[in-house]
């Protein structure tokens, strides 16, 4: 765990000289959210109305910078070589795991934390039951994260590699992703938070048991 967290500190360290992941993910969320605002500018009007995509809009955005974010976390060690420096490094294997996704994790936290605020204000909407919808974008965000550091290591050395992330990792995020969805429409439509609770507890359970089996697979992910 120390270990890892170590790895992730060295990440972050090189990410806030150079931002070139984090910008990236930034421009993009807030671009998405740009275009689906001129797209639903007759929605504006009513906040039922734009209760109804926000869920979706934001999801979006959470989904794509996201990707954007995972698809350069293992590419920079490779180019560098660096992935290799920490094979060779006398600590658990699974610690280079659980440094990318405690980084990955960070970032998508920080990109939400900005990408919701800009949506209040380009949609005209006032969010409701705050806490509960950023508990759901947590646990939505680490399910994802999760499948998505796995896959990244799995297709980072395959030809096309930055193709292939997008194309097995969104069918496999599913099972997070729909929960995740519809936790958040149900709670920005005024619906009672126990109506939602079979959808909460799912998000749990499917990043415990992803996570655990993370954890024992990675090692031979990135085996040579």
């Amino acid at each position: 765990m120390l270990k890892g967290l170590n790895i992730a500190f060295k990440d972050l360290k090189i990410e806030s000289r150079a931002r070139e992941i984090f910008i990236s993910m930034v421009v993009f969320s807030l671009l998405i959210l740009i275009i689906f605002s001129i797209a639903f500018s007759d929605l504006l009007s009513s906040a039922s109305k734009t209760a109804t995509v926000a869920s979706g809009v934001l999801w979006i955005c959470f989904i794509f910078a996201g990707t954007l974010g995972l698809n350069r976390t293992f590419a920079t060690e490779v180019q560098n070589g660096c992935m290799d420096g920490l094979k060779m490094c006398p600590i658990p294997r699974n610690s280079i795991y659980l440094s990318k996704v405690i980084f990955v994790f960070l970032l998508m936290l920080l990109v939400e934390i900005i990408t919701i605020p800009m949506f209040s204000v380009l949609f005209n909407y006032q969010f409701t039951a705050i806490i509960w919808v950023g508990i759901v974008i947590l646990l939505g965000s680490f399910g994802f994260v999760v499948v998505g550091c796995l896959i990244s290591a799995l297709v980072i050395k395959a030809r096309a590699g930055e193709m292939l992330l997008p194309v097995l990792l969104l069918p496999l995020s599913l099972p997070v992703i729909i929960p995740a969805v519809s936790a958040t429409s149900g709670l920005l439509r005024g619906e009672d938070i126990f109506s939602l609770m079979s959808s909460i507890r799912l998000l749990v359970v499917y990043d415990f048991v992803f996570f655990a089996v993370s954890m024992l697979v990675f090692e031979y992910v990135v085996e040579d």
